[in-house]
């Protein structure tokens, strides 16, 4: 997968879709030292109306691109698709209908014969995450917002450097800001190892060189780690020490500072060649040290499901999740259940998401119910009334904060990865999230949302209506920031 795809964007959005922009960023220190400093001098919002962006009605069939287990690339007529992913009902519609409207819009193409394994929380995640590394034999691959030192990332240090010693080649791309609390030492400690360590656009503005893919604003926010070529994770989880417990413990107090909610996927198959490829891409387009040596290899069928991995590359102005997840929104029949650590929605997410309740969607958000970042916790509140008139049902987590970006609608699409429903995602940020084309995933994904409602504090309309004058006026300032939030 190449990050300067030349294919269609319709519905796409990016940094060339506004008239100014702000390098102002938030996740670490500097962000909620310098954040107030930073608004000021921004422009309040964006230079287009995402709302009036155009959604095409697409025809009954397109070619579609799958890859086949056996590694053959063909083109099927898109309701054969859905007839090969044994849908039925409701998600057959739901598929025919997305396929034909996102083909020309995604870079990579369908990839039959794989399976994913959900984990849920930061101890099952790393557990398996370490597991897999254990095994490595060949290459080991991470890429990620926040890499901490201390128990998690001492662990994982400590691991990475004996892989070298057997021999295998360790590759790691870490956010210049997500990590800017980490001490160099940490990263020194890695490169003596051995170990090709790389910073992405480095908060020091001389190492920035003018190149437009190396700017401060644009911010890595993919987890991936890609194992031998075999085994890929991706999803919400960084290495932090925030994640050192599970979040379902009742007898623990709600805290910012350990115990989030969040989900990650292991992928096993085919498609992770999508997940090296892009790996790849980041580490050049970087100017990382270490050249990209790399094998082809190719993983065996390792189960029965359809996957594609959906990137986000605000230089070439395109945000695939965007555009995929509106289409499943604007196809949905049936449900369509959301979780959502960050919740600022643009205009034409609102207006998908109340259309579908008001077609006779069962709509669902599942969101934060306090978070590390005031401002786009009120941004997404200052939606609710417009949601929850339209019959939206919005559930907040307050037992746990939640960090966690995941969809399944009409029991057959799912996505799990880093995208979040906010600007920052949209527009500013690298992400990286698997699309899911599976029955039996997504009831997995529906269970794994049950249990997050009920863990939940659902938000009704009259509740809501009679809130107080400080969360009105925290919705309103929150609301004319939330393009750079």
């Amino acid at each position: 997968m190449t990050s300067g795809s030349n294919r269609r964007t319709d519905g796409y959005f990016g940094n060339a879709s506004f008239d100014r922009e702000c390098d102002g960023f938030r996740g670490s220190g500097w962000g909620t030292l310098l954040g107030p400093f930073v608004l000021a001098a921004c422009v309040t919002g964006p230079a287009v109306d995402t709302a009036a962006l155009p959604v095409r009605a697409p025809p009954a069939s397109v070619e579609v691109r799958v890859e086949h287990a056996d590694g053959a690339l063909r083109t099927h007529p898109s309701p054969k698709v859905a007839h090969q992913l044994e849908a039925d009902g409701v998600g057959k519609e739901l598929l025919v209908h997305h396929l034909a409207h996102v083909e020309d819009a995604l870079t990579a193409p369908l990839v039959l014969g794989n399976d994913a394994h959900l984990l849920v929380d930061g101890p099952a995640t790393y557990r398996a995450m370490f597991g897999a590394i254990e095994k490595a034999r060949r290459h080991v691959h991470l890429e990620t917002y926040i890499l901490e030192s201390g128990e998690q990332g001492d662990r994982l240090a400590r691991l990475l450097a004996t892989k070298r010693r057997q021999g295998v080649e360790v590759r790691v791309l870490y956010d210049s800001v997500g990590s800017l609390d980490t001490p160099p030492r940490y990263f020194e400690g890695l490169a003596a190892a051995g170990v090709a360590v790389c910073e992405f656009n480095p908060v020091n503005p001389l190492k920035l060189e003018g190149d437009p893919r190396l700017r401060l604003n644009n911010r890595d926010h993919r987890k991936m780690l890609v194992i031998d070529g075999r085994i890929a994770f991706t999803g919400g989880i960084n290495i932090s020490g925030v994640y050192r417990a599970g979040s379902f413990d009742s007898k623990r107090v709600p805290t910012p500072d350990e115990g989030w909610r969040d989900t990650h996927v292991m992928v096993r198959g085919p498609v992770v060649t999508q997940f090296e490829d892009l790996f790849d891409d980041a580490w050049r387009e970087q100017r990382c040290p270490s050249p990209v040596v790399r094998q082809a290899t190719r993983a065996d069928r390792a189960g029965g499901m359809a996957m594609r991995l959906v990137a986000a590359d605000p230089v070439s102005e395109r945000s695939e999740l965007y555009v995929a997840l509106m289409s499943a929104l604007e196809h949905a029949r049936k449900r369509a259940w959301l979780t959502y650590g960050y919740f600022v929605p643009d205009e034409r997410t609102v207006q998908s998401l109340r259309d579908a309740a008001q077609r006779g969607v069962d709509v669902r958000l599942v969101l934060p119910g306090f978070s590390d970042f005031w401002a786009p916790f009120h941004a997404g509140r200052s939606h609710y009334q417009d949601l929850l008139s339209a019959g939206v049902r919005i559930f907040e987590r307050r037992d746990a904060l939640l960090h966690a970006k995941t969809a399944v609608i009409d029991g057959v699409w799912s996505s799990v990865g880093s995208t979040n429903l906010d600007w920052r995602s949209f527009v500013h940020n690298f992400e990286a999230d698997v699309l899911v084309l599976d029955g039996v995933f997504a009831e997995e994904m529906e269970e794994l949302f049950g249990l997050d409602q009920s863990a939940s504090h659902e938000v009704t309309l009259d509740q809501w209506k009679h809130r107080g004058l400080r969360a009105r006026l925290l919705e309103w300032l929150a609301r004319r920031w939330e393009y750079l939030l």
